[in-house]
């Protein structure tokens, strides 16, 4: 259980891009009476959440004062990242900082031709998004008695994130590359994975957040397919499919990853250990209209 707020010191969580996870996580911490500050790239854009204070940044100020708990969420570039360069320095001296969490990749492990990686795996990007997230880790590694956590996410997907609109539009493509697979996560696993290491912080510790199902990107589509009653659309060779560079990127690394830590380590049962489950509930949400998709701010 998260820890709930004082009548003098709750809890601050700063979210350094309030963006699909963070606001997913948010929403418990709210419940049980903690502070939240989130950053976005304009908070006037920006559709708020009641309890949470915005502020755009870079631009705005943002104090650091009774902060306890930091999500970081902003992708580096190459130029580094953004965080580091502007905020070393403060969240290094920080009195009372208890967890700091940043959101990495599995693409810090680049390609291993459909074989298993897990934590211990050597780092081995082979592309230029998956190279500076590795270098970013190392650099939120080099601080000091940081209260660090890492997580390696898979592919995020949950309600507005899911292929539907996508099917239900006609512009779906189930794009094939034999032997490809990909591991992905619920949005909502992630939530309860960090709040579970919030629980239980175990400062330098990193863990892959993925489903239990590594899986072909076109069998996924085709349940999703199924699921909406359309037809499944016919397969798209990947040497045909006349792709961007950045969504061929995608494709150049084929791996499946594991999960065990976050099972035995934080206690966590996935919600949807599977595609097949994930997307019954991604289906359920949008068509309830539970979920209205936010802007897109910085963050993952």
């Amino acid at each position: 259980m998260v820890r709930s707020m004082t009548q003098q010191t709750p809890p601050t969580l700063l979210c350094l891009g309030f963006g699909y996870t963070a606001r997913a996580v948010a929403a418990p911490l709210l419940g049980a009476g903690w502070r939240i500050i989130g950053t976005t790239r304009d908070s006037a854009e920006t559709q708020p959440v009641e309890g949470v204070d915005l502020l755009t940044w870079p631009g705005d100020d943002i104090s650091f004062d009774g902060v306890t708990h930091i999500l970081v969420s902003i992708a580096p570039s190459e130029q580094g990242d953004p965080v580091l360069g502007a905020m070393a320095a403060r969240i290094a001296t920080l009195p009372r900082l208890e967890w700091v969490g940043y959101l990495s990749t599995t693409a810090v492990y680049g390609d291993h031709g459909g074989g298993w990686v897990d934590e211990t795996t050597p780092l081995s990007p082979s592309s230029p998004r998956g190279e500076w997230r590795a270098r970013a880790e190392t650099e939120w590694q080099s601080i000091a008695d940081l209260p660090l956590h890492i997580f390696r996410l898979a592919g995020i997907y949950g309600p507005g994130r899911g292929p539907f609109a996508k099917l239900m539009s006609g512009r779906a493509r189930r794009i094939v590359k034999p032997g490809q697979v990909f591991s992905r996560i619920h949005v909502d696993d992630i939530a309860q994975v960090l709040l579970a290491s919030v629980a239980r912080p175990n400062p330098g510790a990193v863990y892959n957040v993925c489903d239990d199902e590594p899986a072909p990107p076109q069998d996924v589509l085709g349940y999703a397919a199924e699921l909406l009653g359309l037809p499944v659309p016919a397969e798209v060779p990947f040497e045909e499919a006349g792709m961007s560079p950045m969504a061929r990127s995608f494709y150049g690394e084929n791996k499946r990853v594991r999960n065990d830590r976050i099972k035995a380590e934080l206690g966590v049962r996935l919600l949807y250990p599977d595609y097949r489950s994930g997307l019954k509930a991604v289906l359920a949400a949008e068509d309830m209209e539970r979920f209205v998709p936010p802007a897109d701010p910085p963050g993952v």
